[in-house]
């Protein structure tokens, strides 16, 4: 390994080599960013902009909305500049600060998917006690809490990833700069940094993951002690959203780090690397919106103020 010349930039693999495949792929993505950027600030200005959904549980799908928009932004517009010119490089300095803000967007996501489970279990198990409990104060605090977990989590992992040398072909099998393609390139010792991935994922990522079970199963107890069938699938249909967030999300993210430990699948790591740093940031939005008959009224407030009927 000492003999390896060390680099000092780095390249990514991208989506696929195949030229015939370059410009479809800059199209689908580019159409994917921009739905992205529309209906999350879509779903943004409709929360800041509408009393009616002045509310916890809106100021959270806000507080989401902005974390998608960022998530996408990370990673799409550095994958449409790769698929146009077809340069590829990325210094390391630049792989890293992407790196940083990639996983403080993770972190933060983690823990407001955590607040907004503590959020439906106040409304639901304690809803007498829901506007005191869950103050406008206490929902700031809760969120900036996260954020500074969040990115004492993001700035330990960067400072490591920083003591990190690479050499070989420096290629990351990756579209974007993430924790374990740096692993798999870099000749230096990263027993410590997996260390760290472990350690910190447990008490971060763990941490929020217990929040959300356990609020959850207080939930379950709670509607099915209702005896009305109607008034169950009433209460239960305000967490449908947030948990089919919760199934896409953690799932393809999770499964992708295990695939990667399993096989270094790249190709398949790449697919779920897509589907939770691209797909989902799209379809947050989407699944509040449809499915959430609040925010469909508000929807039909503005656009009929700025489509008014004769």
């Amino acid at each position: 390994m000492r003999n390896q010349s060390m680099l000092n930039e780095l390249f990514l693999s991208g989506l696929s080599d195949l030229p015939s495949l370059q410009l479809p792929l800059f199209l689908f993505f580019l159409l994917i960013y921009l739905l992205t950027f529309i209906w999350n600030m879509l779903t943004i200005v409709l929360i800041v902009t509408d009393s009616h959904l002045h509310i916890p549980m809106y100021f959270f799908l806000g507080n989401l909305a902005s974390l998608d928009l960022c998530y996408s932004s990370l990673t799409v517009p550095r994958m449409l500049f790769d698929l146009h010119t077809k340069t590829r490089k990325i210094s390391i300095k630049v792989c890293i600060t992407q790196l940083f803000f990639f996983i403080f967007c993770a972190g933060c996501e983690d823990s407001l998917l955590a607040i907004m489970s503590y959020d439906r279990y106040i409304a639901i198990c304690k809803p007498l006690h829901y506007t005191q409990i869950m103050s406008w104060k206490v929902c700031v605090q809760l969120v900036s809490i996260g954020c500074c977990l969040s990115f004492t989590h993001s700035l330990v992992h960067t400072l490591y990833a920083f003591k990190l040398t690479f050499c070989g072909s420096g290629i990351i099998e990756s579209f974007f700069c993430d924790l374990p393609q740096l692993f798999h390139i870099s000749c230096s010792d990263i027993y410590i940094n997996i260390q760290l991935v472990f350690l910190l994922g447990g008490i971060f990522g763990g941490g929020s993951l217990t929040v959300i079970i356990l609020s959850y199963v207080y939930i379950f107890k709670t509607v099915l002690k209702i005896q009305a069938k109607g008034n169950r699938s009433k209460v239960f249909s305000t967490c449908n959203s947030h948990l089919t967030l919760l199934f896409m999300y953690y799932g393809s993210a999770m499964f992708s780090y295990f695939w990667q430990s399993a096989g270094h699948n790249f190709f398949g790591d790449k697919v779920l690397s897509i589907i939770y740093a691209v797909i989902l940031p799209l379809l947050n939005p989407l699944i509040y919106s449809l499915r959430n008959q609040d925010f469909r009224t508000a929807f039909q407030r503005v656009f009929k103020k700025i489509f008014p009927q004769k």
